[in-house]
């Protein structure tokens, strides 16, 4: 058995070392990524490597030896003991795990026109116990794309970019403004040189929450001022909580569950009647007012310039049924807090622990800013070192360890033979962290993603199926544009701060997305 592992082991290796210079030649042909074994046979699917056949046996040893939590640091293990494919069966959730570009590349070109991926069951459940809509994000086949197309153009599209740019760019700065006073009131050192080290997870949480809904109901809701009110806290709460129950109830029989009345299951659904209450609230706030404005008012508006939105633009176009926009809007706030807010603690960490970088970022954002004139899409463009920032954060710690998709069509990857309708995972914690795939990867490197060469003759390597955070294609995160310049602002007007680490190393945990098993203290400083 071992010597059959190695021989597989060394197979595996050449073909992805000669696939790495094909495509620094430009070669991508399918044949060259269809690999074969010496012999020219693909192997049968059941001589992929795995970590065990017995689904139930395998989830008492997740439980036992406490996998759910170190879910990445699991996947990444058994990479290196199995080689860049394995299979993993778990209570009643298989799946195929991947690593490696090229076979990340042969899954999605066979995504089909529907793309599907692992429908997360409890969330299901939970909207067809309480009657509500499911959104894009619990939808496939047709029904999902026609709901997408409509969603692309309010969140997805560079017009739509455009509009709400300005609203997350007004919370950053008030966001700074906030932390700025906070400095000088409660900070240490003479006036005018304070110093203030914080654990700032729960403000970051804030600024994302507002963020989120200036942009979704067009309107701020005081987050930033001394006494937030409950109602927000309890949605900060409540999406922490519905992330902390989703993963075991994957691999659990959830419906089971929901008729003992488990109280895994009932905090599940707690937390997201919670959710749920608070986008209510706020959607039915902003029908209100939009649907008492007089139509001309609101054309006019709409002539002038005058952002409603994300709901205000989808409720005036009248294209979604309100079920269904509530179903959007609401998966959009439930996904667009701590998936924005969590790698922005990663982002302080790892900038505060390389001081170079963070000033090599500040003299591109301050000569950015003076020549955009106040413009904050010129702003970002010319300083493209604050993508960088959050493409490498995501690289190192992404939000979601995984992307999943079911081939349409039988494929071979790694000379395994792959059915059509096959769970395969694209593991994006082992691959952002594989020096197969990356040079020096545990460097944290802005410059990585540029969009030439570096000056050392590096490649770019930030292409090919390497940067998936957002997932990709079709069916890839419908909130990226709004997180990605979000993040971008946050960072570009607190780098006209100084901040420094205060732990020399950050350990993580995973819970549906991947958090510091204990948030980061950080020292901030004015310049």
């Amino acid at each position: 058995k071992g010597t059959s592992l190695l021989r597989f082991s060394l197979v595996s290796f050449r073909a992805v070392e000669k696939e790495k210079l094909e495509e620094a030649k430009g070669v991508h042909d399918a044949g060259a990524r269809s690999r074969r074994d010496v012999d020219g046979c693909v192997k049968s699917f059941e001589k992929i490597p795995h970590t065990g056949r017995n689904g139930w046996l395998n989830l008492v040893r997740f439980w036992r030896k406490d996998y759910f939590s170190q879910l990445h640091k699991h996947q990444e293990r058994t990479f290196r003991d199995l080689g860049p494919i394995y299979r993993e069966h778990v209570g009643s959730h298989k799946s195929v795990n991947i690593m490696m570009p090229v076979d990340i590349g042969e899954l999605f070109r066979a995504e089909g026109l529907h793309p599907q991926r692992m429908t997360l069951q409890p969330w299901a459940t939970h909207r067809e116990t309480r009657k509500h809509s499911k959104g894009v994000f619990l939808k496939n086949g047709e029904e999902w794309r026609a709901d997408r197309l409509l969603l692309n153009k309010e969140v997805m599209m560079s017009a739509a970019v455009k509009r709400f740019l300005p609203l997350l760019d007004e919370v950053a700065k008030d966001f700074c403004q906030m932390l700025q006073a906070r400095v000088d009131r409660e900070g240490r050192g003479k006036e005018g040189k304070r110093s203030l080290t914080i654990d700032p997870s729960p403000d970051l949480f804030r600024f994302a929450l507002e963020a989120s809904c200036h942009v979704l109901y067009g309107e701020r809701i005081g987050l930033f001022s001394s006494t937030p009110s409950m109602e927000s806290q309890k949605f900060i709460w409540a999406v922490e909580q519905m992330l902390a129950t989703t993963p075991p109830l994957l691999y659990l029989p959830h419906r089971l569950l929901l008729h003992i009345g488990a109280p895994l299951w009932t905090q599940h659904a707690t937390a997201w009647d919670h959710i749920f209450s608070h986008a209510e609230a706020r959607i039915q706030r902003g029908y209100q007012r939009l649907s008492s404005l007089p139509r001309s008012v609101s054309e006019a508006r709409a002539a002038g310039g005058q952002y409603t939105g994300v709901l205000g633009q989808l409720m005036e176009k009248g294209q979604l049924s309100l079920d269904l926009i509530k179903a959007n809007i609401t998966e959009l706030m439930a996904g667009g807090v701590d998936t924005t807010a969590v790698p922005l603690q990663f982002a302080l960490f790892e900038l505060g622990r390389n001081p170079q970088v963070q000033e090599e970022i500040r003299q591109q954002v301050m000569a950015s800013w003076a020549s955009a004139a106040g413009d904050p899409q010129k702003a970002l463009q010319g300083a493209p070192l604050l993508k960088g920032t959050i493409n490498v954060i995501l690289r190192l710690y992404p939000v979601g360890i995984t992307v999943q998709r079911m081939p349409v069509k039988d494929i071979v990857l790694q000379n395994y033979h792959i059915p059509a309708g096959t769970m395969v995972q694209a593991c994006l914690y082992p691959l952002g962290r594989s020096s197969q795939v990356f040079q020096n990867p545990h460097i944290f490197d802005p410059r990585r993603w540029g969009s030439s060469s570096r000056d050392d003759g590096q490649k770019a390597e930030g292409s090919g199926f390497r940067s998936l955070a957002f997932g990709f294609g079709a069916r890839q995160c419908v909130g990226r544009r709004i997180a990605e310049n979000e993040m971008q602002l946050f960072l570009m007007h607190v780098s006209f701060r100084k901040f420094y680490r205060f732990e020399s190393d950050i350990k993580t945990k995973y819970t549906l997305i991947l958090l510091p098993e204990s948030p980061p203290k950080i020292t901030f400083r004015k310049l």
